[in-house]
């Protein structure tokens, strides 16, 4: 059993990557990074977009998310490594999950938007 619920094209991660990149350089934009600080804002309420790395380990420590996010009606999505993930939102280190609070920018919510109706035609 995973927490992986569906499979993320490859074009869809690189999108997902692009978008995250946006944001990140956005000042004003709000990202949540790692476990502990997705959770929190899953559970608030704030998370406009979850993204997950696949590769974590154990996988264990993210099986809540997709749940907590169905539960919230948060989209969600994956990208296959944790690397990926950090370097998308421009930190220097590996992230197992992030959360979107703000994008920044009129445009960037406007991209956010876009991403998270191919990411809801995924998921279903």
């Amino acid at each position: 059993m995973s927490y992986v619920k569906f499979k993320t094209p490859d074009n869809m991660q690189s999108e997902i990557k692009q978008v995250l990149n946006g944001i990140a350089k956005t000042r004003g934009s709000k990202i949540r990074k790692g476990m502990n600080e997705t959770t929190k804002s899953i559970e608030r309420g704030l998370a406009k977009l979850v993204v997950m790395a696949e590769d974590v380990s154990p996988p264990e420590i993210l099986f809540h998310m997709p749940i907590l996010c169905e539960e919230k009606d948060i989209p969600y999505g994956y990208i296959k490594k944790q690397e990926d993930l950090g370097n998308a939102v421009r930190i220097n280190v590996a992230a197992s999950s992030i959360a979107i609070e703000d994008a920044g920018s009129s445009e960037n919510e406007q991209d956010l938007n876009n991403l998270i109706k191919k990411i809801e035609t995924l998921s279903k």
